[in-house]
């Protein structure tokens, strides 16, 4: 089975909105409100695309058993730990004249020890673990190394594991060694200290994470695509040109993509494309809706793969 692991959820309510005024009410049009988290973002990408999994992490107050319930009633498996915090809320305003989008991420609430542990328990009660997907920041209260040790609990197990995050957390997870990472540019930049611009650069700075035991390093370099680097394949796969409508949960979507590839006993090169045309399908729709399974496997003829 296919877990997800999101420390830091959110429920993020969007709004949209004919224009943005300053000291002036602003009317709301629209509202729509999702289960978010970049894991959680994963598992609602993996359901429509098929392939069940259960998603864990940290659920407080009356936003956390909203958040939960929106995500029973798609479909997918969770067991969280209720935590004495509540549940943090994300608001995305979107300006419907000038098609603009502005994104407010709360701080999310401090994580207890106890708690903490009670999530560690339940991963190591864990018995049918194939692929565990760690995504996402850490809420206040809860150092990176808590990544390492989830990396290799889920190691242990004989899982592969897939590490989505950023700066120290990213740093601190990969020292166990976790199969798939998956950083932009800029954050595969801030890794290795460097300012990455050529394709050759990022190619070389994945290498350097590899040498810690990274087996595959996917890349996301915005409309320039997404670049796998394993020990024997590169390869880079180019979206094609689509009407944006949102951003938000591409790349999380694109996670998924990859790993339905995987689950599905895919070569790297058609994982790969199978990424990037969840991301852009993601991007079709707006809020934070993610991709439909139609669009993205529509969409995979089109995205361009070619080794380098």
């Amino acid at each position: 089975m296919i877990y997800t692991v999101t420390l830091n959820p959110a429920l993020d309510r969007t709004i949209w909105v004919k224009q943005i005024k300053q000291d002036d009410t602003n009317r709301i049009e629209k509202e729509e409100r999702y289960a978010g988290g970049k894991g959680i973002d994963v598992s609602r990408v993996l359901r429509k695309l098929g392939i069940n999994g259960k998603a864990l992490g940290f659920v407080g107050g009356f936003t956390g058993q909203e958040l939960e319930g929106r995500m029973l009633n798609q479909g997918i498996g969770c067991d969280f730990v209720r935590i004495s915090g509540e549940t943090r809320t994300n608001i995305i305003v979107n300006e419907m004249s000038t098609g603009h989008q502005i994104s407010f991420s709360g701080r999310g609430p401090e994580i207890q020890p106890y708690e903490l542990m009670q999530l560690i328990r339940k991963i190591e009660e864990i018995d049918n673990l194939e692929y565990m997907v760690i995504s996402g920041s850490l809420p206040p209260g809860v150092h990176p190394e808590i990544y390492r040790k989830i990396i290799e609990m889920a190691k242990g197990k004989g899982a592969r594991v897939i590490l989505d995050t950023d700066g120290e957390s990213l740093r601190v997870g990969i020292l166990a060694s976790p199969d798939v990472i998956k950083p932009n540019i800029h954050e595969l930049g801030r890794l290795v200290d460097a300012e990455l611009k050529e394709t050759s650069e990022v190619i070389e700075a994945a290498r350097k994470i590899q040498e810690q035991g990274v087996e595959i390093a996917l890349v996301s370099m915005g409309a320039r695509g997404i670049l796998l680097v394993s020990a024997t394949e590169q390869w880079l796969a180019t979206p094609p040109k689509v009407e944006v409508v949102n951003t938000i949960g591409a790349g999380d979507s694109a996670v998924a993509g990859f790993v339905y590839g995987l689950v599905e006993g895919k070569p790297l090169k058609e994982s790969l494309a199978l990424a990037v045309a969840a991301g852009t399908a993601t991007t079709l729709r707006p809020g934070t809706a993610l991709c439909e399974r139609d669009d993205a496997l529509r969409l995979v003829p089109e995205v361009e793969v070619s080794a380098i």
